[in-house]
């Protein structure tokens, strides 16, 4: 029954917000930048989660956010914190609902299967960047059980940083997005794959019981901007601090 209550109020807002933030990115309107941020916190707020920040977003322009990767919850609640754009996998752009959410997110689609797509991909990402805004970049290239940080691949951070072309290259801000409790009661190794959407895992099935259990605490931790020419050793950094940032949330320990 939750869920169902929960859900008519999601698709009353999502379809309100939709010819809003359309007209908004049509018209290029200051609107376009704000209705997302407004639109995730109503979302959380009504599906029952709760984000506590531990650093901010650098005010450094312009900046790629590398985060881990954990769930679908993970972009509502990065969307909710500033207002961004995100890089996801090209699949995810004729997924029903959820790929026209991603596009009026101004979402740059990457098919990393095809090399001659990688110009227009670099204008899109350069044209998020130019436009002031942060961009995410979920460098593990999947999503996890949310308990580890899984590799940050240095061809996504580099083809990311190079599009942005001429002149001083993009800032990297590691981040990291802890899943650390359920219910009011803190999660544990076993119980974080309660949150987590990771692997072969059916999206309509987890996202009815998330909105049937609600009471999701999270914890989104910014580090330091890194600025270097080297994209391994950015990316191993990056890497690092978002690991050492997970594991401080999931253990409970004072950043």
């Amino acid at each position: 029954m939750r869920a169902w209550l929960v859900l008519v109020p999601v698709v009353l807002v999502t379809v309100i917000g939709i010819p809003l933030q359309w007209l908004s990115v049509a018209l290029k309107l200051p609107s376009r930048r704000w209705i997302p941020l407004v639109y995730h916190r109503l979302l959380l707020g009504m599906i029952g989660v709760r984000v506590r920040t531990v650093g901010e977003p650098a005010s450094v322009r312009p900046l790629i956010l590398v985060s881990n990767h954990a769930s679908w919850l993970d972009i509502p609640v990065l969307g909710s914190r500033v207002p961004l754009g995100f890089i996801a996998k090209s699949e995810v752009a004729g997924w029903p609902g959820i790929g026209l959410l991603a596009k009026l997110q101004r979402t740059v689609f990457v098919d990393r299967g095809s090399r001659n797509a990688t110009g227009k991909v670099n204008e899109a990402i350069a044209a998020r960047l130019r436009d002031g805004d942060p961009v995410v970049l979920f460098a593990e290239g999947t999503s996890s059980d949310g308990n580890r940080v899984l590799p940050f691949r240095s061809a996504l951070l580099g083809a990311t940083r190079d599009a942005y072309g001429s002149g001083a290259p993009a800032g990297v801000q590691p981040l990291a997005i802890a899943y650390v409790g359920l219910d009011g009661v803190p999660l544990g190794r076993a119980r974080r794959p309660m949150v987590a959407w990771y692997g072969d895992m059916d999206l309509a099935p987890h996202l009815f019981t998330i909105l049937r259990r609600g009471g999701v605490d999270v914890e989104v931790h910014f580090a330091a901007p890194l600025t270097g020419p080297d994209r391994k050793a950015l990316t191993t950094e990056a890497h690092r601090q978002s690991r050492a940032m997970l594991s401080r949330a999931l253990s409970g320990r004072p950043a």
